[in-house]
């Protein structure tokens, strides 16, 4: 049987595991693509893929995962400000995971978010073909 209260238990099991790991996500689908930008653009020996400039394509690459990123780091520093332990007195221990989980996975968003813009400086300021 369901209960009213499982779709909010899944929607915020869904939430938090997104605050804990949604800026590596991003930051591995950032990887991914800029990599694949690159490499297509550098084999076609073209500034431009299908017709789009490179510089872009790069600007997407770096706007949309670091988005998301920002997203979970928002979304964490949320869930760590309401889910603190102290200010609960006579609560259980996994109000005290969730908060140790969403302040690693705040810290670890704000990094994500750094890589992946810093990574879009490198792409559009070092030449992306050495060859």
């Amino acid at each position: 049987t369901s209960t009213p209260e499982a779709p909010h238990k899944t929607v915020g099991a869904l939430l938090f595991w997104f605050s804990t790991l949604g800026g590596a996500l991003a930051w591995i689908l950032h990887l991914g693509i800029g990599w694949g930008v690159t490499e297509t653009t550098c084999s076609s020996g073209h500034e431009r893929i299908n017709g789009m400039p490179f510089t872009y394509l790069v600007a997407a690459d770096v706007v949309i995962p670091g988005l998301v990123a920002l997203t979970a780091t928002v979304t964490a520093w949320r869930i760590w400000r309401n889910s603190d332990p102290d200010a609960r007195a006579g609560t259980d221990r996994r109000l005290g995971r969730v908060h140790l989980l969403a302040g690693v996975g705040f810290c670890a968003n704000l990094l994500f978010v750094a890589i992946i813009v810093f990574d879009g400086v490198a792409l559009l300021v070092f030449p992306s073909c050495l060859s």
